[in-house]
């Protein structure tokens, strides 16, 4: 047993209803729905990545191509709503199996989550369950991340052709790091091929960086609240402020600014009390709550992605 975890209760804290049978095969429909999407696109990325930055693309499918990207991308994913599900069941929290989200555009998925069905009781135990799953997924993207850069490829810039789009993805600290100790200092006029196992680790740490943003109902809602507790309303609502000027500079962040005001307007900026409020955090989930505001800053990038169209000059 970890040090920091709070041991089970005997009984749950509160009557809850009898649980409604799983439907089991919802959870395995959208799991198998994701898996033919980001094998798809896995595919694309992959032909992308053989390019290296040409129209020279790989048509044929090919199930170990588009596996990379499929494999790597559900682990992360996986992994992170596991450690939600297997902390609720810790703390006998009633949740659901991880529900993912098949999306039939570039990255194949929006994502995962779990529905957690009662309350929770203590702060301990909602810290315990919203950091759970975001250190699950990073311990597992950080090793794909060095993988994938490790099976990149240097490669000389193109030079400008008519219509040519190239997508530049925003570098976090922790991928400017790795691509360093992966490939040291590139030559002048060279950039990284991104293989597509690089590209899946680059978006589980995109994914942990969002879900970590402390605004009420994300898990970096939960572990605010944990931590700081009516005081993170604040920081919710300057987090709202903060999502909000960062569409300004990105496009790419304008849908997630509007999916977070909907979700502020319908559920309201302050987070739910506990059932036992009063009870505080201790001083090693306290530090565990900086870890978890470190791995945010290490996964998070102001811009994350950029397209880049090169026209030939005449």
């Amino acid at each position: 047993m970890s040090p920091w975890l709070t041991p089970p209760p005997a009984e749950p804290p509160v009557w809850t209803p009898p649980r409604r049978p799983e439907r089991t095969w919802l959870h395995l429909l959208l799991f198998l729905a994701t898996v033919a999407t980001t094998m798809f696109w896995g595919n694309l990325h992959y032909a992308s990545f053989a390019s290296d930055f040409t129209r020279e693309t790989t048509p044929d499918f090919s199930w170990l191509q588009g596996a990379w990207y499929s494999a790597t991308i559900l682990a992360i994913l996986g992994m992170h709503e596991l450690g939600h599900y297997y902390a609720c069941r810790y703390y006998r929290v009633d949740a659901s199996p991880p529900y993912f989200l098949p999306l039939p555009f570039f990255f194949g998925t929006m994502g995962a989550f779990i529905r957690i069905r009662q309350p929770i009781p203590t702060k301990p135990v909602l810290f315990d369950i919203g950091a759970a799953g975001p250190i699950a997924g990073f311990i597992v993207a950080v090793p794909a991340l060095f993988i994938g850069l490790w099976l990149s490829r240097a490669v000389v810039v193109p030079e400008p052709s008519a219509d040519l789009i190239i997508i530049t993805f925003g570098e976090p600290l922790l991928y400017q790091a790795a691509e360093w100790m992966v490939w040291g200092e590139l030559p002048p006029g060279h950039a990284i091929s991104l293989h597509p196992m690089g590209l899946a680790a680059w978006f589980g740490l995109l994914a942990t960086a969002l879900n970590l943003f402390p605004i009420a109902q994300l898990d970096g809602g939960h572990i605010s609240y944990a931590t700081l507790g009516s005081r993170s309303t604040m920081v919710t609502i300057g987090s709202i402020v903060a999502a909000v000027g960062l569409a300004y500079f990105s496009r790419v962040y304008i849908l997630w600014a509007l999916l977070l005001l909907v979700m502020v307007v319908m559920l309201g900026p302050r987070h739910p009390h506990m059932m036992d409020d009063h009870i505080p955090l201790d001083r090693t989930r306290r530090w565990i709550a900086l870890g978890t505001a470190a791995i945010f800053v290490l996964c998070f990038t102001p811009a994350p992605m950029e397209f880049s169209e090169l026209i030939a000059t005449p």
